[in-house]
């Protein structure tokens, strides 16, 4: 199954919702799920720049300052007004990368020329304006900056996929982690690290909130 398959089928299916309640800090043990990708919910047909800070509440001078590589489906975008999201995109960010490499991918950066082939183009078609779901990869400082804002709107994943992710999750992160809630009712935190409780459905829709 394709990402944008994928997406479409997060988009209908009946995920059960999850709630957990950590310490700020416990973020960071989230980075692996982040850089896989996660289901966020969107008005899609609009730009990269209008989503990240019109819906998701990412202020423009951050995006400017902080996020310096974007990629749309596998290709590096320079114009974050004029490069378009669609239902089931893929999104990936970054800040800033060392070396060659991340001279080469910064968006609007002066070796941009350099990767052509992988360089995002303009979609000539008018893309349709409507309620889809983007799928958002975050990488370095990123994770820990933009993550906890993500998490606190809410993700979609995959329950086979965060079952193992929770499994492996170290006794450092449960020690910091103050309640769970699923459908609204308090859950069994050590049932849940368990990876057991969370029912049949093969979604799930994940909300967090952190406090020092």
């Amino acid at each position: 199954m394709t990402r944008r398959e994928e997406a479409g089928r997060l988009e209908h299916d009946s995920p059960v919702r999850l709630h957990l309640s950590c310490k700020s800090e416990k973020i960071l043990h989230f980075s692996p799920l982040l850089q896989q990708g996660v289901g966020v919910p969107a008005r899609v047909g609009l730009s990269v720049k209008k989503v990240l800070c019109e819906q998701w509440g990412i202020s423009p001078e951050y995006l400017d300052k902080r996020v310096k590589t974007i990629f749309l489906n596998g290709n590096a975008v320079d114009d974050i007004d004029k490069a378009i999201l669609q239902d089931g995109s893929t999104l990936a960010l970054s800040a800033a990368m060392p070396g060659l490499a991340g001279a080469t991918l910064r968006r609007g950066g002066i070796l941009a020329s350099l990767r052509s082939q992988i360089t995002h183009q303009e979609e000539k078609k008018a893309a349709q304006e409507k309620e889809g779901l983007i799928i958002l990869k975050l990488f370095n400082l990123l994770t820990s900056e933009l993550g906890p804002l993500l998490l606190k709107r809410g993700v979609y994943l995959k329950r086979e996929e965060f079952v193992i992710f929770i499994k492996n999750l170290s006794e450092e992160f449960w020690s910091g982690c103050r309640g769970a809630k699923l459908n609204d009712q308090e859950m069994d935190v050590q049932t849940l690290r368990e990876g057991r409780g969370l029912g049949p459905n093969d979604l799930i829709y994940l909300q967090m909130d952190f406090a020092e």
